[in-house]
C-alpha cells in the first residue's frame, strides 16, 4: 500500500497508474497457522550419538508452503540440530520417501541452528505442498552427543532414527533401524493458506492416551476431520497441545509443567491460533497431592481462559470426565469433579463449553463412563470414547 502512495505523490501519476517492474508492491508474506503440535513434556538422555532422528507428523489442514519448529525447551545446554529435512513419505506411516518430495529445511539460510537452552527455533519457508489430514516426515540430524533431548512421551506413532550418521537425506526406509513412539525435538509444522488454527489444551486424555497407534484416533484428530469436510472457511488447523498426567496447578516431573506455567509456550505463541480448548484437571483431582478443593481449580482455569482471551483468543472450557471404576476414584474426587464441571457449565468464564462429561458418561450410572466408551481403565476413553467426544464439538462455536 505505501508504494502506491508514494508514487502518486511523488510523480502525479493517476490513481489508475499500473505499477510494474521495481515499483510493484512485493508479494504478500505467508500468513502461517499451525497444522500440527506436540507439547514438550520433560529432557531425556537416549544414548543416541550423532542421531538422525525421522519423525511422522499428522497434518490437520494442508497448505503450498511450510515451516518446522525445534524445540530445546529442557535442554540443559544449546542444541545443535547440523541437518534438517522434509519430505512426503511413500507409503502413510513408514520411513521411506515419496520421489521428488524431499526438501532441505533452512534457518537464517543456513542449514544448521543452534537453540538456546529453554528455547525453540522456526525455520525458514519450504516450498512443499503438504496435504490436510496426510503424514509428512521430519529429519533431524543432531551432530555428537546432544543435550538431553526435549520430549514428548506419548506419540502414539512410530517414529524412525538411528545412530552414529546423518542420513537425513535418505529416502530409504532401511536407513532407520530403530522405532520409537516418543517424539525428539519435532514441536511443530506451520502451513501457509489455512484461516486460523485452534488448540487443544490438556492431559493424557486430550493426548489420546489409550487410543489405537498410528492411526491417529485422538479425539482432536476426529475434531479436525470433521472440519476437513466442511466448508473452506472453517478449515481450521487443530494443534494439540495434550500431556499425560499434566495438572492446572502442579508442576509433574515427565507430566510437564503446569498448564499456568506451559500457556505462553503450548497455546499463545503458536502461529494463527484463533481458539483454545481448554480440558484440563482431572489429574489435579485423582493425583497425589489431591486437590480437593474446587475452588482452587476453577480459579486456575479462569486464569488461564483470561489470559487467553487477552491475546484475542475464543475460549471453549470442556468438562471433566467421568471415571467412576478407576483405581485413582473416591467419592471425595467425584464430589469435586461434580463442583468443577457445575462452575465450568454455569459461570459464563468461557465462551462456549463443550460437555465432554455429557459425550461419555453412561445414563445408566452419570459418574461411570459409557462402556462402549470406554478403554478399560475407566478413566481414558479408547477410540469410540474419543470419537464421541470430537463429535461433541460445536463447530460453529469455532
Amino acid at each position: 500500500m505505501s508504494c502506491v502512495v508514494l508514487l502518486a505523490v511523488g510523480s502525479g501519476a493517476s490513481a489508475h497508474a499500473t505499477l510494474t517492474g521495481a515499483h510493484r508492491p512485493a508479494a504478500p508474506a505467508p500468513r502461517w497457522v499451525g497444522t500440527w503440535q506436540t507439547a514438550m513434556a520433560a529432557a531425556v538422555d537416549n544414548g543416541c550419538v550423532d542421531c538422525t532422528i525421522r519423525d511422522v507428523v499428522h497434518t490437520s489442514a494442508g497448505g503450498t508452503a511450510v515451516r518446522v519448529r525445534l524445540s530445546n525447551t529442557f535442554g540443559t545446554a544449546p542444541l545443535l540440530v547440523g541437518h534438517t529435512t522434509i519430505a512426503l513419505p511413500a507409503v502413510p506411516g513408514g520411513a521411506a520417501v515419496a520421489p521428488g518430495t524431499l526438501r532441505q529445511v533452512t534457518f537464517g539460510q543456513g542449514p544448521a541452528v543452534t537453540i538456546a537452552t529453554g528455547g525453540e527455533a522456526v525455520s525458514d519457508p519450504v516450498r512443499l505442498t503438504v496435504p490436510a489430514g496426510g503424514d509428512v516426515l521430519v529429519t533431524t540430524y543432531s551432530p555428537g552427543y546432544s543435550t538431553p533431548m526435549s520430549y514428548h512421551p506419548i506419540a502414539l506413532q512410530r517414529s524412525f532414527f538411528v545412530s552414529g550418521a546423518d542420513v537425513a537425506d535418505a529416502t530409504a526406509e532401511s536407513a532407520f533401524p530403530a522405532v520409537t513412539f516418543v517424539r525428539h525435538f519435532v514441536s511443530g509444522l506451520d502451513v501457509s493458506g489455512p484461516p486460523g488454527a485452534i488448540v487443544a489444551f490438556g492431559d493424557s486424555i486430550t493426548d489420546g492416551y489409550r487410543s489405537s497407534e498410528d492411526v491417529n484416533r485422538r479425539w482432536p484428530d476426529v475434531l479436525a476431520a470433521r472440519l476437513r469436510r466442511g466448508p473452506v472457511s472453517r478449515r481450521f488447523g487443530v494443534l494439540n497441545a495434550g500431556i499425560g498426567g499434566n495438572r492446572v496447578l502442579l508442576d509433574g516431573g515427565t507430566h510437564g509443567q503446569s498448564a499456568v506455567r506451559r500457556l505462553d509456550r503450548d497455546v499463545l505463541s503458536r502461529s494463527g491460533v484463533r481458539t483454545v480448548i481448554l480440558l484440563e484437571g482431572i489429574n489435579d483431582i485423582q493425583q497425589s497431592p489431591h486437590q480437593l478443593d474446587p475452588t482452587k481449580i476453577t480459579a486456575g482455569l479462569a486464569g488461564l481462559a483470561a489470559r487467553s482471551r487477552a491475546h484475542g483468543l475464543r475460549v471453549i472450557g470442556g468438562t471433566l470426565t467421568p471415571f467412576r471404576g478407576c483405581v485413582c476414584y473416591s467419592a471425595r474426587e467425584e464430589t469435586t469433579r461434580q463442583a468443577v464441571n457445575a462452575w465450568i457449565r454455569g459461570s459464563g468464564t468461557f465462551d462456549a463449553v463443550v460437555d465432554f462429561d455429557a459425550a461419555l458418561r453412561d445414563p445408566a450410572d452419570p459418574r461411570r463412563m459409557l462402556p462402549a466408551y470406554d478403554s478399560g481403565d475407566h478413566l481414558h476413553p479408547g477410540d469410540a470414547g474419543y470419537e464421541a467426544m470430537g463429535n461433541a464439538v460445536d463447530l460453529s462455536v469455532l
